[in-house]
């Protein structure tokens, strides 16, 4: 199932994909939460993450500091950013 919303084509709800030719955007993903929609852009182009299993002291570190900085935002669910980029990115 493919979704086309202002010109722009997903694969479906809820699924993040990466947006290499956005000037500032590294990923976006059309969330939808009943009958609310909503197009999110998260992540800075060209840095990443941690990643999910951090090796080094300096990694987790980071990990941790993204996660603190961010909390209050990533509780607020799917429509905001930080969610995202903490699910995606971290």
């Amino acid at each position: 199932m493919t979704i086309e919303y202002y010109g722009e084509t997903f694969a479906g709800y809820n699924t993040p994909k990466k947006t290499p030719n956005h000037p500032t955007k590294s990923h976006a993903v059309l969330a939808k939460e009943g009958d609310r929609i909503k197009l999110i852009r998260f992540g800075e182009q060209g840095v990443k993450g941690a990643g999910k299993h951090p090796k080094t002291a300096a990694e987790k570190a980071r990990r941790a500091s993204f996660k603190a900085r961010h909390k209050e935002n990533i509780e607020k669910g799917i429509f905001s950013a930080a969610y995202w980029a903490d699910k995606v990115k971290w």
